[in-house]
């Protein structure tokens, strides 16, 4: 009887730590996120949010990775589910045309991040210039052949990670469509002759399933469709206390030849703006979209403008060379055509490192000039003319 009862311990003893080993190693179920019941479908594509700035923004991706949970520096807790290994440029992705990344197959379950690494060799196709990339990530100018290599900071170079969760049901396709935004992401660094320019990636994380699409025109006074128009999605918040939160672009696409243009938008209440430079901004404000919303025939017409310039230095105080400012010129517009300007929008922004230089072409009028970094209070110049032909200067000092 001694015998049988310490053969029951041992042996329930055993099976406790087989339960304990089984609960806490592989799989990425360390954090409870992934499960087991049975598995689904992950599909990843690119687009953009565009810039006027520059003709072509050029930009490598190795690959893509989910989190499986667990201690996010284990190689073992993350998965590649997209090699694509290509050179993309970001300015074509726009107007609701996206890059499939890759489709892979993942367990059922709860993912709260993934990371995308950045390439070191640009594939060996052709860019616009018919010419073979001369660098894995680099920016073109507008209305010019000149190329600069985009510095790619060794952070950047280790994964960028992107804090969105997501769900893969058993037997079904959850669609993820990451916006890399080119406007946020390339940075002027006028104060390095080395690196120029530097890429600081912002990419959005948006569910294709949720998205609301948005659509229409632009033409001039004459009735003529105008491309290459920056129209963007903007949201609102007045009582937010820090200024710079107070207007944010959530993402933007340019008119295509015809004049014509798409966006992709996630559920929320946005002004859509249209900007071009030498033209008066045009705002549709307040447009309220729920899950799966389509919005046709949202069109706008743009009058001429004379335009002056702002620019200045870029000054952050105990900031490294690296750290940058993001410059945004600020109008209030009158929506309801009631002679208030009630409502405030983002006609265009720049983003400049410390001990940079920024200059930006605006249409005739008052401006706010909002600039903000990390951990830095924001300033702002409230009221600032620009007149016709003007060549302002405002450094910008934080």
């Amino acid at each position: 009887m001694k015998l049988e009862g310490k053969f029951l311990t041992a042996l329930a003893m055993i099976s406790l730590l087989c339960l304990f080993i089984s609960c806490s190693s592989g799989g990425g179920g360390g954090d409870g996120s992934v499960g087991s019941g049975g598995s689904g479908t992950l599909s990843l594509s690119l687009t953009d949010a565009t810039t006027l700035e520059y003709r072509a923004v050029y930009v490598t991706i190795e690959r893509v990775d989910v989190h499986l949970g667990a201690d996010e520096n284990s190689s073992n807790n993350w998965e590649t589910v997209a090699r694509p290994a290509r050179t993309y440029n970001l300015l074509e992705l726009v107007n609701g045309v996206r890059k499939q990344l890759g489709i892979a197959e993942l367990t059922a379950g709860h993912y709260t991040q993934m990371r995308l690494i950045i390439g070191t060799n640009p594939d060996n196709s052709l860019n616009i210039l018919s010419t073979p990339h001369p660098h894995p990530n680099y920016i073109i100018l507008a209305g010019t052949n000149e190329i600069h290599e985009l510095f790619v900071p060794s952070g950047v170079q280790t994964g960028i990670k992107l804090v969105h969760g997501f769900k893969i049901n058993p037997n079904q396709t959850t669609e993820l469509i990451l916006d890399f935004d080119a406007a946020r992401s390339v940075v002027k660094a006028g104060n390095n002759p080395i690196h120029p320019y530097i890429l600081k990636p912002t990419i959005k994380v948006l569910n294709a399933e949720d998205n609301s699409l948005v659509s229409g025109a632009v033409v001039d006074d004459d009735g003529v469709f105008l491309t290459g128009v920056l129209i963007s999605a903007q949201i609102f918040q007045p009582d937010l206390f820090d200024r710079k939160d107070q207007v944010v672009t959530w993402t933007s696409t340019i008119t295509d030849e015809q004049g014509h243009y798409k966006l992709f938008l996630k559920p929320g209440t946005y002004n859509i703006v249209a900007f071009a430079t030498g033209y008066v901004p045009e705002a549709a404000c307040s447009l309220a979209l729920g899950s799966g919303d389509v919005v046709e025939g949202l069109d706008f017409e743009l009058r001429l403008a004379s335009t002056g310039a702002i620019s200045g230095d870029v000054i952050i105080a105990g900031a490294s060379q690296d750290q940058y400012a993001t410059i945004s010129f600020r109008q209030f517009v009158d929506c309801d055509n009631d002679g208030t300007a009630e409502t405030e929008i983002e006609a265009n922004s720049v983003n400049v490192t410390n001990g940079g230089f920024y200059s930006i072409t605006l249409p005739v009028g008052f401006y706010d000039v909002v600039a903000s970094s990390y951990e830095k209070d924001t300033v702002s110049l409230e009221d600032v003319e620009v007149f016709e032909d003007s060549q302002l200067e405002y450094p910008i000092k934080m």
